[in-house]
């Protein structure tokens, strides 16, 4: 194995983890019940929802995921 072929199989175990966490650390979209009731709520007082820490988390996801297919992109290319 070369050694790009080696650095990039550390960044996609990297990425792998990565996306893991930042996906372990968002809030279900689906609440139950409760999500069901407080529903309205949550469009009044979710006005700042773009500048919340769910939707940033949502832009690190997308990032991740970007990284992570390229990354199993470029090692098929280079172990193929």
């Amino acid at each position: 194995m070369s050694v790009l072929s080696i650095i990039i199989g550390v960044l996609q175990i990297l990425a792998s983890i990565a996306i893991i966490i930042v996906v372990l650390l968002q809030s279900g979209k689906a609440a139950g019940l409760s999500g069901s009731i407080a529903g309205g709520a949550e469009t009044f007082f979710g006005k700042n929802k773009g500048r919340s820490i769910d939707s940033l988390l949502e832009k690190y996801t997308g990032y991740i995921a970007i990284g992570f297919l390229i990354t199993s992109i470029m090692l098929y290319i280079l172990l193929k």
